[in-house]
Protein backbone atom coordinates (compact mmCIF):
# COMPACT_ATOMS: atom_id res chain seq x y z
CA UNK A 1 0.00 0.00 0.00
CA UNK A 2 2.81 2.02 0.98
CA UNK A 3 4.87 1.33 -2.36
CA UNK A 4 2.04 1.93 -4.67
CA UNK A 5 1.00 5.08 -3.59
CA UNK A 6 4.87 6.09 -3.51
CA UNK A 7 4.88 5.13 -6.88
CA UNK A 8 1.82 7.09 -7.99
CA UNK A 9 3.36 10.00 -5.95
CA UNK A 10 7.12 9.38 -8.01
CA UNK A 11 4.63 10.01 -11.03
CA UNK A 12 3.21 13.04 -9.67
CA UNK A 13 6.67 14.80 -9.63
CA UNK A 14 7.97 13.93 -12.88
CA UNK A 15 4.36 15.46 -14.21
CA UNK A 16 4.71 18.12 -11.77
CA UNK A 17 8.15 19.56 -13.38
CA UNK A 18 6.52 19.19 -17.13
CA UNK A 19 5.05 22.71 -17.00
CA UNK A 20 7.88 24.70 -15.34
CA UNK A 21 10.55 25.07 -18.19
CA UNK A 22 7.29 25.50 -20.89
CA UNK A 23 7.18 29.34 -21.38
CA UNK A 24 10.57 29.68 -21.34
CA UNK A 25 11.22 27.30 -23.90
CA UNK A 26 8.19 28.13 -26.17
CA UNK A 27 8.32 31.84 -25.54
CA UNK A 28 11.00 32.87 -28.69
CA UNK A 29 7.79 31.56 -31.21
CA UNK A 30 5.02 32.76 -28.55
CA UNK A 31 5.87 36.24 -28.13
CA UNK A 32 5.95 36.65 -31.88
CA UNK A 33 2.79 34.60 -32.84
CA UNK A 34 0.95 36.51 -30.36
CA UNK A 35 2.67 40.25 -31.38
CA UNK A 36 3.40 40.94 -27.94
CA UNK A 37 7.28 42.12 -26.81
CA UNK A 38 9.79 39.89 -25.26
CA UNK A 39 9.57 41.51 -21.79
CA UNK A 40 5.86 39.64 -21.49
CA UNK A 41 6.79 36.78 -20.51
CA UNK A 42 7.44 38.14 -16.85
CA UNK A 43 3.98 39.21 -16.83
CA UNK A 44 2.77 35.75 -17.33
CA UNK A 45 5.61 34.47 -14.86
CA UNK A 46 4.30 36.73 -12.31
CA UNK A 47 0.84 35.85 -12.43
CA UNK A 48 1.98 32.26 -12.13
CA UNK A 49 4.07 33.19 -9.09
CA UNK A 50 1.41 35.23 -7.49
CA UNK A 51 -1.52 32.37 -8.31
CA UNK A 52 1.43 30.28 -6.58
CA UNK A 53 2.03 32.23 -3.41
CA UNK A 54 -1.55 32.39 -2.39
CA UNK A 55 -2.53 28.87 -2.80
CA UNK A 56 0.55 28.10 -0.93
CA UNK A 57 -0.54 30.21 2.20
CA UNK A 58 -3.81 28.83 1.82
CA UNK A 59 -2.96 24.67 2.08
CA UNK A 60 -3.18 24.08 5.32
CA UNK A 61 -6.86 25.16 5.81
CA UNK A 62 -7.61 23.45 2.73
CA UNK A 63 -5.21 20.56 2.79
CA UNK A 64 -7.12 19.75 7.00
CA UNK A 65 -10.66 20.12 5.20
CA UNK A 66 -10.33 17.95 2.08
CA UNK A 67 -6.78 15.96 2.74
CA UNK A 68 -3.73 16.02 0.64
CA UNK A 69 -5.00 13.34 -1.65
CA UNK A 70 -8.07 15.18 -3.18
CA UNK A 71 -6.30 18.70 -2.67
CA UNK A 72 -3.52 16.90 -5.37
CA UNK A 73 -5.88 14.77 -7.38
CA UNK A 74 -7.77 18.79 -7.90
CA UNK A 75 -4.87 20.91 -7.90
CA UNK A 76 -3.84 18.87 -11.05
CA UNK A 77 -7.02 18.94 -12.77
CA UNK A 78 -6.23 23.00 -12.64
CA UNK A 79 -3.03 22.94 -13.94
CA UNK A 80 -4.00 20.35 -16.63
CA UNK A 81 -7.22 23.32 -17.49
CA UNK A 82 -4.88 25.79 -17.37
CA UNK A 83 -2.15 24.18 -19.96
CA UNK A 84 -5.16 23.35 -22.09
CA UNK A 85 -6.68 26.74 -22.13
CA UNK A 86 -3.13 28.16 -23.10
CA UNK A 87 -3.41 25.79 -25.79
CA UNK A 88 -5.82 27.68 -27.20
CA UNK A 89 -5.02 30.83 -26.36
CA UNK A 90 -5.30 33.02 -29.21
CA UNK A 91 -4.23 36.22 -27.29
CA UNK A 92 -2.06 37.14 -24.82
CA UNK A 93 -4.95 37.84 -22.36
CA UNK A 94 -6.06 34.59 -22.59
CA UNK A 95 -2.53 33.72 -21.30
CA UNK A 96 -2.95 35.27 -18.53
CA UNK A 97 -6.37 34.61 -17.33
CA UNK A 98 -5.57 30.97 -17.94
CA UNK A 99 -1.97 31.13 -15.39
CA UNK A 100 -4.65 32.43 -12.35
CA UNK A 101 -5.70 29.18 -12.35
CA UNK A 102 -1.80 27.40 -12.93
CA UNK A 103 -0.60 29.23 -9.99
CA UNK A 104 -3.29 28.36 -7.99
CA UNK A 105 -3.38 24.43 -9.13
CA UNK A 106 0.73 24.25 -9.01
CA UNK A 107 1.17 26.05 -5.33
CA UNK A 108 -1.54 23.65 -3.36
CA UNK A 109 -0.33 20.59 -4.95
CA UNK A 110 3.20 21.33 -4.33
CA UNK A 111 2.71 22.03 -0.44
CA UNK A 112 0.35 19.37 -0.28
CA UNK A 113 2.27 16.76 -1.41
CA UNK A 114 5.91 18.18 -0.15
CA UNK A 115 4.13 17.67 3.46
CA UNK A 116 2.63 14.27 2.84
CA UNK A 117 5.87 12.97 1.88
CA UNK A 118 7.68 14.63 4.74
CA UNK A 119 5.10 12.99 7.26
CA UNK A 120 4.89 9.78 5.80
CA UNK A 121 7.85 8.38 4.27
CA UNK A 122 12.14 8.50 4.68
CA UNK A 123 14.38 11.15 3.81
CA UNK A 124 15.58 9.59 1.17
CA UNK A 125 12.28 9.41 -0.54
CA UNK A 126 11.93 13.57 -0.43
CA UNK A 127 15.44 13.40 -2.37
CA UNK A 128 14.83 11.26 -4.70
CA UNK A 129 11.11 12.85 -6.01
CA UNK A 130 12.58 16.49 -6.40
CA UNK A 131 14.72 14.73 -8.49
CA UNK A 132 12.11 13.42 -10.36
CA UNK A 133 10.70 16.66 -10.47
CA UNK A 134 14.00 18.01 -11.99
CA UNK A 135 13.22 14.99 -14.77
CA UNK A 136 9.77 16.56 -15.96
CA UNK A 137 11.38 19.82 -15.75
CA UNK A 138 14.00 18.72 -18.22
CA UNK A 139 11.82 16.91 -20.19
CA UNK A 140 9.88 19.60 -21.27
CA UNK A 141 11.60 21.52 -23.53
CA UNK A 142 12.57 18.75 -25.67
CA UNK A 143 8.38 18.72 -25.93
CA UNK A 144 8.45 22.41 -26.88
CA UNK A 145 10.91 21.98 -29.27
CA UNK A 146 9.64 18.72 -31.00
CA UNK A 147 6.32 20.04 -31.21
CA UNK A 148 7.36 23.21 -33.25
CA UNK A 149 9.72 21.77 -35.20
CA UNK A 150 7.15 18.60 -35.85
CA UNK A 151 4.53 21.85 -37.07
CA UNK A 152 2.03 21.27 -33.77
CA UNK A 153 3.62 24.67 -32.80
CA UNK A 154 3.78 25.82 -29.07
CA UNK A 155 0.10 25.16 -28.43
CA UNK A 156 0.73 21.13 -29.22
CA UNK A 157 3.34 21.37 -26.69
CA UNK A 158 0.76 22.72 -24.15
CA UNK A 159 -2.18 20.29 -25.19
CA UNK A 160 -0.08 17.38 -24.96
CA UNK A 161 1.23 18.08 -21.51
CA UNK A 162 -1.90 19.38 -20.58
CA UNK A 163 -3.85 16.04 -21.05
CA UNK A 164 -0.71 14.29 -19.49
CA UNK A 165 -1.39 15.97 -16.27
CA UNK A 166 -5.34 15.17 -16.88
CA UNK A 167 -4.36 11.82 -17.37
CA UNK A 168 -2.42 11.74 -13.96
CA UNK A 169 -6.02 13.57 -12.11
CA UNK A 170 -7.93 10.51 -13.45
CA UNK A 171 -4.95 8.79 -11.09
CA UNK A 172 -5.05 10.01 -8.53
CA UNK A 173 -8.41 10.54 -8.21
CA UNK A 174 -9.07 6.88 -8.49
CA UNK A 175 -6.14 6.50 -6.02
CA UNK A 176 -8.05 8.54 -2.83
CA UNK A 177 -8.97 5.35 -1.14
CA UNK A 178 -5.00 4.80 -0.80
CA UNK A 179 -4.27 8.19 0.35
CA UNK A 180 -7.13 7.32 3.45
CA UNK A 181 -5.65 3.99 4.71
CA UNK A 182 -1.94 4.98 4.63
CA UNK A 183 -3.23 8.42 6.93
CA UNK A 184 -4.90 5.81 8.63
CA UNK A 185 -1.87 3.28 9.33
CA UNK A 186 0.45 5.87 10.19
CA UNK A 187 -2.19 7.75 12.48
CA UNK A 188 -2.35 3.64 14.57
CA UNK A 189 1.15 3.32 14.43
CA UNK A 190 1.69 7.07 16.09
CA UNK A 191 -0.58 6.03 18.66
CA UNK A 192 0.47 2.67 19.35
CA UNK A 193 4.57 4.35 19.77
CA UNK A 194 2.87 6.86 21.39
CA UNK A 195 -0.30 6.44 23.57
CA UNK A 196 0.45 9.64 25.70
CA UNK A 197 1.47 11.75 22.81
CA UNK A 198 -1.23 15.43 23.23
CA UNK A 199 -4.11 15.50 20.14
CA UNK A 200 -1.81 18.19 19.72
CA UNK A 201 0.65 16.42 17.87
CA UNK A 202 -1.99 15.12 15.27
CA UNK A 203 -0.87 16.20 11.87
CA UNK A 204 -5.11 15.55 11.14
CA UNK A 205 -5.90 18.64 14.41
CA UNK A 206 -7.32 21.79 14.27
CA UNK A 207 -6.15 24.87 11.85
CA UNK A 208 -3.19 26.22 12.68
CA UNK A 209 -3.78 30.04 11.22
CA UNK A 210 -0.79 32.17 10.10
CA UNK A 211 -0.38 34.23 12.50
CA UNK A 212 0.33 31.62 14.75
CA UNK A 213 2.52 29.44 12.71
CA UNK A 214 4.98 32.45 12.10
CA UNK A 215 5.28 32.79 16.25
CA UNK A 216 6.51 29.70 16.53
CA UNK A 217 9.89 29.78 17.94
CA UNK A 218 12.40 29.38 14.53
CA UNK A 219 9.78 29.78 11.94
CA UNK A 220 11.01 32.92 10.69
CA UNK A 221 14.84 32.09 10.29
CA UNK A 222 13.80 28.93 8.43
CA UNK A 223 11.66 31.37 5.97
CA UNK A 224 14.37 33.59 5.51
CA UNK A 225 16.72 30.47 4.85
CA UNK A 226 14.09 28.99 1.74
CA UNK A 227 14.04 32.22 0.40
CA UNK A 228 17.57 32.53 0.39
CA UNK A 229 18.57 29.41 -1.37
CA UNK A 230 15.55 29.72 -3.84
CA UNK A 231 16.65 33.03 -4.57
CA UNK A 232 20.01 31.75 -5.00
CA UNK A 233 18.74 28.30 -7.47
CA UNK A 234 16.46 30.99 -9.86
CA UNK A 235 19.47 33.57 -10.14
CA UNK A 236 22.10 31.11 -10.81
CA UNK A 237 20.11 29.34 -13.72
CA UNK A 238 19.02 32.79 -15.40
CA UNK A 239 21.61 34.64 -15.32
CA UNK A 240 24.80 32.10 -15.19
CA UNK A 241 25.65 31.76 -19.06
CA UNK A 242 25.19 35.51 -19.18
CA UNK A 243 27.37 36.03 -16.48
CA UNK A 244 29.82 33.48 -18.34
CA UNK A 245 29.92 35.16 -21.66
CA UNK A 246 29.80 39.15 -21.07
CA UNK A 247 31.89 38.98 -17.83
CA UNK A 248 34.52 36.14 -17.90
CA UNK A 249 34.38 35.82 -21.98
CA UNK A 250 33.51 32.50 -22.17
CA UNK A 251 32.33 31.34 -25.56
CA UNK A 252 28.00 31.20 -25.62
CA UNK A 253 27.85 27.59 -26.56
CA UNK A 254 30.15 26.67 -23.73
CA UNK A 255 28.42 28.50 -21.28
CA UNK A 256 25.09 27.56 -22.33
CA UNK A 257 26.08 24.29 -21.49
CA UNK A 258 27.42 24.84 -18.22
CA UNK A 259 24.59 26.55 -17.04
CA UNK A 260 22.04 23.47 -17.69
CA UNK A 261 24.59 21.22 -16.03
CA UNK A 262 24.01 23.66 -13.10
CA UNK A 263 20.21 22.52 -13.39
CA UNK A 264 21.95 18.97 -14.29
CA UNK A 265 23.76 18.83 -11.14
CA UNK A 266 20.46 19.44 -9.09
CA UNK A 267 18.53 16.89 -10.46
CA UNK A 268 21.59 14.45 -10.05
CA UNK A 269 22.52 15.76 -6.88
CA UNK A 270 19.26 14.40 -5.55
CA UNK A 271 19.00 11.25 -6.95
CA UNK A 272 22.46 10.52 -5.48
CA UNK A 273 21.52 12.25 -2.07
CA UNK A 274 18.82 10.11 -1.74
CA UNK A 275 21.37 6.75 -0.90
CA UNK A 276 22.78 8.13 2.05
CA UNK A 277 19.67 11.20 3.25
CA UNK A 278 18.66 8.61 5.67
CA UNK A 279 22.07 7.86 6.87
CA UNK A 280 23.27 11.75 7.44
CA UNK A 281 19.83 13.70 8.19
CA UNK A 282 18.69 16.45 6.88
CA UNK A 283 20.73 19.05 9.14
CA UNK A 284 23.62 17.49 7.61
CA UNK A 285 22.82 17.47 4.60
CA UNK A 286 21.63 21.52 4.60
CA UNK A 287 24.71 22.43 5.97
CA UNK A 288 26.75 20.31 3.74
CA UNK A 289 24.98 21.97 0.69
CA UNK A 290 25.61 25.46 1.33
CA UNK A 291 28.83 24.70 2.35
CA UNK A 292 29.33 23.23 -1.16
CA UNK A 293 27.63 25.78 -3.06
CA UNK A 294 30.08 28.14 -1.37
CA UNK A 295 33.19 26.61 -2.42
CA UNK A 296 31.34 26.55 -5.77
CA UNK A 297 31.06 30.25 -5.88
CA UNK A 298 34.46 30.74 -4.30
CA UNK A 299 35.69 28.63 -7.25
CA UNK A 300 33.91 31.68 -9.68
CA UNK A 301 35.23 34.48 -8.11
CA UNK A 302 38.85 33.35 -8.11
CA UNK A 303 40.32 35.56 -10.80
CA UNK A 304 42.77 33.10 -12.31
CA UNK A 305 44.02 33.32 -16.76
CA UNK A 306 41.48 30.32 -16.94
CA UNK A 307 38.03 29.90 -16.76
CA UNK A 308 37.94 26.05 -16.46
CA UNK A 309 38.13 26.48 -12.13
CA UNK A 310 34.84 29.04 -12.60
CA UNK A 311 32.92 26.34 -14.87
CA UNK A 312 33.74 23.26 -12.82
CA UNK A 313 32.76 25.31 -9.67
CA UNK A 314 29.61 26.38 -11.12
CA UNK A 315 29.08 22.48 -11.47
CA UNK A 316 29.69 22.23 -7.90
CA UNK A 317 27.39 24.77 -6.89
CA UNK A 318 24.34 22.68 -8.57
CA UNK A 319 25.27 19.67 -7.18
CA UNK A 320 25.95 21.99 -3.49
CA UNK A 321 22.63 22.63 -4.09
CA UNK A 322 20.63 19.90 -5.06
CA UNK A 323 19.89 18.50 -0.92
CA UNK A 324 19.03 21.68 0.62
CA UNK A 325 15.23 22.31 -0.83
CA UNK A 326 14.33 18.77 -0.33
CA UNK A 327 15.94 18.88 3.32
CA UNK A 328 14.54 21.66 4.43
CA UNK A 329 11.23 20.61 3.82
CA UNK A 330 11.60 17.10 5.06
CA UNK A 331 13.05 18.49 8.65
CA UNK A 332 9.82 20.20 8.82
CA UNK A 333 7.86 17.95 10.52
CA UNK A 334 10.75 17.62 13.35
CA UNK A 335 11.04 20.92 13.86
CA UNK A 336 8.26 22.66 14.58
CA UNK A 337 6.03 19.30 14.97
CA UNK A 338 3.73 17.29 12.79
CA UNK A 339 0.70 19.34 13.57
CA UNK A 340 2.15 23.01 12.37
CA UNK A 341 4.18 20.87 9.31
CA UNK A 342 1.29 21.78 6.96
CA UNK A 343 0.84 25.03 7.65
CA UNK A 344 4.79 26.03 7.82
CA UNK A 345 5.33 24.11 4.74
CA UNK A 346 2.69 26.53 2.81
CA UNK A 347 4.60 29.20 4.22
CA UNK A 348 7.64 28.04 2.85
CA UNK A 349 6.42 27.13 -0.61
CA UNK A 350 5.29 30.96 -0.50
CA UNK A 351 8.51 31.92 0.34
CA UNK A 352 10.41 29.81 -1.84
CA UNK A 353 8.37 31.41 -4.85
CA UNK A 354 8.81 34.70 -3.70
CA UNK A 355 12.64 34.17 -3.45
CA UNK A 356 12.21 33.21 -7.02
CA UNK A 357 10.12 35.37 -8.44
CA UNK A 358 12.21 38.99 -7.28
CA UNK A 359 15.60 37.48 -7.14
CA UNK A 360 16.44 37.23 -10.91
CA UNK A 361 15.24 41.00 -11.43
CA UNK A 362 16.84 42.44 -8.58
CA UNK A 363 19.81 41.03 -9.68
CA UNK A 364 19.15 42.41 -12.93
CA UNK A 365 18.87 45.80 -11.52
CA UNK A 366 21.95 45.59 -9.75
CA UNK A 367 23.64 44.35 -12.33
CA UNK A 368 22.37 47.35 -14.76
CA UNK A 369 24.15 49.53 -12.07
CA UNK A 370 27.11 47.24 -10.79
CA UNK A 371 28.16 45.00 -13.73
CA UNK A 372 27.49 41.22 -14.12
CA UNK A 373 30.95 40.90 -12.28
CA UNK A 374 28.69 40.84 -9.00
CA UNK A 375 27.49 38.07 -10.01
CA UNK A 376 29.32 35.74 -7.75
CA UNK A 377 29.43 37.90 -4.79
CA UNK A 378 25.31 38.32 -5.16
CA UNK A 379 24.70 34.03 -4.95
CA UNK A 380 28.00 34.26 -1.97
CA UNK A 381 25.23 36.70 0.26
CA UNK A 382 22.54 34.52 -0.44
CA UNK A 383 24.40 31.49 0.44
CA UNK A 384 25.33 33.18 3.47
CA UNK A 385 22.24 33.97 4.32
CA UNK A 386 20.75 31.26 4.42
CA UNK A 387 23.65 28.96 5.87
CA UNK A 388 23.22 31.33 9.12
CA UNK A 389 19.60 31.21 9.34
CA UNK A 390 19.47 27.41 8.97
CA UNK A 391 21.84 27.05 11.69
CA UNK A 392 20.49 29.26 13.97
CA UNK A 393 17.57 27.26 13.40
CA UNK A 394 19.44 24.24 14.59
CA UNK A 395 20.18 25.75 17.88
CA UNK A 396 16.85 26.38 18.49
CA UNK A 397 15.18 22.95 17.39
CA UNK A 398 15.04 19.42 19.08
CA UNK A 399 17.97 17.25 18.45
Amino acid sequence: MYALLLAIIYVAFISLGLPDSLVGAGWPVMHRDLDVPVAYAGIITMIIAGGTIVSSLLSERVTRRFGAGLVTGISVGMTAAALIGFSVSGSFWMLCLWAIPYGLGAGAVDAALNNYVALHYAARHMNWLHSFWGVGASISPFIMSYAITSGLGWSGAYRTIGLVQAVLTFLLLLSLPLWGKVDGRRAQTDHDAHPDTDSDTDPAGGHVPLRTALRIPGVMLILVAFFAYCALESTSILWASTYLVTDRGVEPATAAAFASLYLLGITAGRFMAGFFADHLGDRVLIRGGFLMVAAGIAMILLPLPTDVLALVGLVIAGLGSAPIYPAIIHSTPVNFGRRNSQAIIGIQMAAAYTGSTLAPPLFGFISAWAGLWIFPLFLAVLVALGFVMSERLNRLAPS
